[in-house]
C-alpha cells in the first residue's frame, strides 16, 4: 500500500465507550481526571459510568432517546456522556450558559425529556424553568461537594451554601447518589456504529436558527483516531491534557475529553477559564498537552502573572475555534517552549479537519494539511460546484468518515450543506499550496465586497495583529456609498500601551494595498466573545446596523 492510500484509508470505527473500557483496563490504577485536586482513576471512573447506565436504562435511556447535558467541567460530564452512549442514547450538549429560552428551545427540537445538570442554582434555576413550562419530564441532580475533596468540600457547605439549588422531593428530580443503585452493570446493547447518533452537537446560532449536527459513534471514534495519530508522540498512560475549554463544545469534548480517554491520559478539569487558577493547575499537575483557543494563549502572553510560574512542562498544543495569529502563537511558543500548532474544524465535521505538523514542517499561517483519511477540495465561490486550480481561492468542501450524517430534523439544510457525494461545504474560503497545506483567507459570509474586490478580513486583522501596541481585533464589513462596503477595524490595546488610529493607518499602509486599509478604526477596552472565549463578529455587526439604522431615522 503506497502511503497516500495510507493516508486516505477507512479507519476501523467502534461504539465510543469501547474506548473508556479499554482505558479502565489497560490504565486502571491511573488518574482519569482531576478536579480542583479531587482524583478518579479509571477504574473508578469505569465502574461509576456503568452504574449510571444502569440507573439511565432503568428510567428507560436507550436507542434512540436523547439526554441534555447541561454541565461544566467536571467529572459527572464525562460520567454521564459515556454511560448514556454505552446504553445507546444521544448525547445533546446544551452551554450552561444559556438562558431558559435558549435551553427551551434547544430542548423542544432536540426531543430531550431528560437533563443532567449540577445543584448549583445558577444552572438548576434555570434548567428546573425549562420543566415548569413542561419542556422536560425529569431532570438528573449532580451535586457539586461530591467532586470536591474533603477540605474545600467542607468550605464549600459552610461558605457557598447559598450557591446551591433546594432540589425538590419528588418524582421530577432524581439524585445521583439513587442513580447509582439500580445495577453494577448494564444490559448490552447492540449499537451500530455506522448509523447511531452518538451526539447530537447544536450550531452556535450566529447566524440563523441553531441546528443540532448528528454525530454518530463513526464520525467521533474517526475524528479521535485521526488525532491519535496526529499526536503519535503522545505517550499512552502518560500525558496530562489541561481541559478548559468547555466539555459541551466539540472541540473540548472530542480533543480534550476523548483524546484524553483514547490516550489514558489525566484530564486536568477547569470549570471555567481563570487565569491564575489555570496557571496554578498547569504548574501543580506538569500539563503536557493544552488544547486552546487564540485569546487563551493570548491572555496567557500578556499577563504580568505568567512569569511567576514555570510552563515548560507543556508539550503539544492544539489552537481552535478561530485563526491563531503569527504573533500570539510565535510568543507562547518563546514563553513555555512547547509546540503550538494551528487546527481546523467545524461542528459538522466531529470537528477537526485539518492540523499543522507538530514537527519542522508547521507553517504559521496554514491550518496545516487534512488529517488521514480526509479529502478536500476548492470550488468556485458563486456556483460551488466548479473545482478551482491549484493555489486559486475557492470555498474549502471537506471528506471523511467524521463528517456528520446530516442536521438533526432538517433534510433541506442538510442537502445544501452536504453534497451527493459525500463533500461537506465550510463556507470558508482558501486555497492549498503544492505542498497541501490549506490556507484560510475568510468566511464567505464575511467578505467584503470593496468596489468589484474580495477584501478579507482575516487578511487585515493579521496586518494589525503586527502591530505591538495591538492585543486583539475584529474586522468587519461596514457600508460605503462609493464602494459598497468598507473595513471597519476594532481594536483592544495591550495594558499599558497607547495608539490613535492615525498611528494604526500609517502602520498599515506598510503592510496592506489601499483597498484593504480600514476605513474606520475604533478602540475597544474589551471585544465581545463567544461562550467558549471566541473573538465573536455578530455583536458588533449587529451594532453597527442598529447604529447606522437610526442615524438615517
Amino acid at each position: 500500500m503506497t502511503s497516500a492510500e495510507e493516508w486516505n484509508a477507512a479507519f476501523k470505527v467502534r461504539p465510543i465507550h469501547e474506548y473508556l473500557d479499554n482505558s479502565a483496563e489497560r490504565f486502571g490504577d491511573r488518574p482519569a481526571a482531576d478536579f480542583m485536586g479531587k482524583v478518579w482513576t479509571y477504574r473508578e471512573m469505569g465502574d461509576l459510568v456503568d452504574r449510571t447506565a444502569a440507573g439511565l436504562q432503568a428510567m428507560g435511556v436507550g436507542l434512540g432517546v436523547n439526554v441534555g447535558l447541561c454541565l461544566p467541567n467536571t467529572p459527572f460530564y464525562t460520567i454521564f456522556y459515556f454511560a448514556i452512549l454505552k446504553i445507546g442514547g444521544t448525547v445533546a450538549n446544551f452551554n450552561p450558559l444559556y438562558v431558559e429560552r435558549e435551553i427551551a428551545f434547544q430542548a423542544r427540537d432536540a426531543d430531550v425529556r431528560i437533563m443532567v445538570t449540577m445543584d448549583l442554582k445558577v444552572i438548576y434555576d434555570k434548567v428546573e424553568n425549562v420543566r415548569k413550562e413542561r419542556v422536560l419530564d425529569k431532570i438528573i441532580v449532580c451535586p457539586m461537594t461530591v467532586c470536591l475533596p474533603t477540605i474545600k468540600k467542607t468550605l464549600f457547605s459552610l461558605f457557598k451554601r447559598k450557591e446551591l439549588a433546594a432540589i425538590p422531593q419528588d418524582e421530577a428530580h432524581v439524585r445521583f447518589e439513587d442513580l447509582q443503585t439500580k445495577g453494577s452493570k448494564p444490559k448490552p446493547v447492540e449499537i451500530d456504529p455506522e448509523e447511531t447518533i452518538a451526539v447530537l452537537q447544536y450550531t452556535g446560532g450566529t447566524t440563523g436558527v441553531p441546528k443540532g449536527a448528528m454525530l454518530t459513534h463513526k464520525n467521533l471514534c474517526a475524528n479521535i483516531e485521526q488525532m491519535r495519530d496526529i499526536f503519535e508522540k503522545a505517550q499512552p498512560g502518560e500525558e496530562k491534557m489541561l481541559c478548559v475549554l468547555p466539555f459541551f463544545h466539540v472541540f473540548a469534548m472530542t480533543v480534550g475529553q476523548n483524546l484524553s480517554v483514547i490516550l489514558g491520559a489525566e484530564m486536568v478539569l477547569q470549570p471555567r477559564f481563570e487565569l491564575k487558577m489555570l496557571l496554578e493547575s498547569i504548574v501543580r499537575k506538569k500539563v503536557t498537552l493544552f488544547p486552546g483557543v487564540p485569546t487563551i494563549y493570548t491572555a496567557i502572553n500578556n499577563s504580568h502573572e505568567t512569569k511567576k510560574y514555570d510552563l515548560s512542562s507543556i508539550n503539544l498544543c492544539i489552537s481552535g475555534g478561530a485563526p491563531l495569529p503569527v504573533e500570539v502563537k510565535e510568543n507562547f511558543e518563546k514563553l513555555t517552549g512547547c509546540i503550538l500548532v494551528e487546527g481546523y474544524g467545524l461542528t459538522e465535521s466531529s470537528p477537526v479537519a485539518a492540523v499543522n505538523p507538530l514537527d519542522e514542517n508547521r507553517r504559521a499561517g496554514s491550518i496545516g494539511r487534512p488529517v488521514p483519511g480526509t479529502k478536500v477540495r476548492f470550488v468556485d465561490i458563486e456556483d460551488r460546484r466548479t473545482e478551482v486550480a491549484q493555489g486559486e481561492k475557492g470555498e474549502l468542501l471537506i471528506h471523511g468518515q467524521q463528517v456528520m450524517k446530516g442536521y438533526w430534523k432538517r433534510d433541506d439544510a442538510t442537502a445544501e450543506t452536504i453534497t451527493e457525494d459525500g463533500y461537506l461545504h465550510t463556507g470558508d474560503v482558501g486555497y492549498q499550496d503544492e505542498d497541501g497545506f490549506i490556507y484560510l483567507v475568510d468566511r464567505i459570509k464575511d467578505l467584503i465586497l470593496c468596489s468589484g474586490y474580495n477584501v478579507y478580513p482575516r487578511v487585515i486583522e493579521e496586518a494589525i495583529y503586527q502591530n505591538d501596541a495591538v492585543d486583539e481585533t475584529i474586522v468587519i464589513a461596514i457600508p460605503d456609498e462609493y464602494r459598497g462596503q468598507s473595513p471597519k477595524a476594532f481594536v483592544k490595546l495591550k495594558d499599558g500601551h497607547s495608539l490613535t488610529a492615525g498611528d494604526l493607518k500609517a502602520f498599515l499602509k506598510d503592510h496592506l494595498s489601499a483597498i484593504e486599509l480600514p476605513r474606520e478604526i475604533e478602540f475597544r477596552d474589551e471585544l465581545p466573545k463567544t461562550m467558549v472565549g471566541k473573538l465573536s463578529k455578530k455583536e458588533l455587526v449587529e451594532e453597527e446596523a442598529a447604529k447606522r439604522a437610526a442615524a438615517a431615522a
